[in-house]
């Protein structure tokens, strides 16, 4: 073995180092995956996140990061494409684990295209997975290229709100999906298909929920992910959701996103129970991010939303006991839907 080139494990600590760092909720349904699948699927994180922190830092020209972006992509499709540097990406970024990562991207890279624990089929569903996030990460940039704390840019239509959340989250169900047939699953080809159709919704709920929850913060940034034609329809423009006292006349359509969100979290409830009860980790793995999803819904529609002083989130104390009664639904088996708190 070359002394010079880090082994597999290496490499695998150095990932869950910056895994930790920088993921909070998923970093719990990672370690509680099967071992044949978590590399793979902490790596299809790891990689993603790396181009998101890329997209969502503050330089003051989207051309920089828009470069970045597709170079970062060329080298994940292409090992003999350079590298990009992100040294002085990594310098501005206020958070630490951030600026490491970045400064780090050469080890998870490595990994993908180096590690004898990936098969060639986990390495092609890893390049189609970032090619998909990217492409929304990109066309996310260049529809708010105006954006900024003076002028709010907002999406069109619902169609574009639904492809955003398809590349960006739920093209991650279908990557999930893919691991664990590949390596855990068996089912018939009709399943199949079902399982994709509800994998694609777990994505887009996980994803919604982030969107409607981070609205304020995304306002005072200049981007509103609630479409325009939506907003027309009830006599509301982007610029007065800035305003808390405007909730009342926000709210019917805020619920009615809330209602998507939550039609999604049921197809992923739906997902958890076609698989095998054997598959205890596989299905508390899933079984996390749908009950922290469920519980940042019944607060957004408790709160308003528009007071952007007040920060929604599940405190950490909830999600301790969310982990208790994951652990308890994985193993009986028992529909999530119908628990109460």
């Amino acid at each position: 073995m070359d002394k010079g080139k880090p082994t597999d494990g290496e490499s695998e600590e150095k990932i869950d180092i910056l895994l930790k760092g920088t993921s909070r909720s998923f970093y719990l349904s990672l370690k509680v995956l099967p071992k044949k699948i978590r590399k793979q699927i902490g790596l299809g994180y790891i990689l993603p996140r790396l181009s998101d922190t890329i997209a969502d830092s503050r330089v003051g020209d989207n051309k920089i990061l828009l470069k970045l972006l597709k170079q970062y992509n060329q080298r994940i499709q292409d090992k003999n494409s350079p590298l990009p540097d992100f040294s002085d990406l990594a310098a501005i970024q206020e958070d630490a684990a951030e600026a490491r990562l970045l400064n780090d991207a050469v080890i998870p890279i490595n990994y993908l295209e180096k590690s004898e624990t990936l098969t060639e089929s986990d390495r092609k569903e890893i390049r189609k997975l970032l090619d998909i996030i990217i492409s929304g990460q990109i066309l996310d940039l260049e529809r708010f290229t105006d954006a900024s704390g003076d002028k709010i840019v907002a999406l069109t239509n619902d169609n574009e709100l639904d492809d955003y959340t398809y590349r960006v989250a739920g093209s991650v169900g279908e990557f999930w999906t893919h691991m664990s047939l590949n390596h855990l699953l068996s089912i018939t080809d009709d399943k199949e298909n079902i399982l994709f159709e509800r994998a694609v919704n777990f994505g887009k709920s996980l994803q919604l929920i982030n969107i409607l929850r981070d609205l304020p913060e995304d306002l005072r940034m200049g981007r509103c992910y609630i479409p325009n034609q939506a907003l027309h329809d009830i006599g509301m423009s982007a610029e007065e959701l800035l305003e808390s006292d405007n909730i009342e006349r926000f709210r019917p359509l805020f619920d009615s996103y809330l209602d998507l969100a939550e039609d999604y979290l049921d197809d992923a409830v739906e997902y958890i129970k076609m698989l095998p009860k054997r598959q205890i980790r596989l299905r508390l793995s899933c079984l996390l991010p749908v009950l922290i999803g469920q519980r940042t819904l019944q607060l957004l529609r408790e709160e308003n939303i528009l007071d952007s002083e007040n920060r929604i989130k599940v405190m950490r104390d909830e999600i301790k006991k969310i982990i208790r009664r994951a652990f308890l639904l994985s193993i009986t088996g028992t529909n999530p839907k119908k628990i109460k708190k």
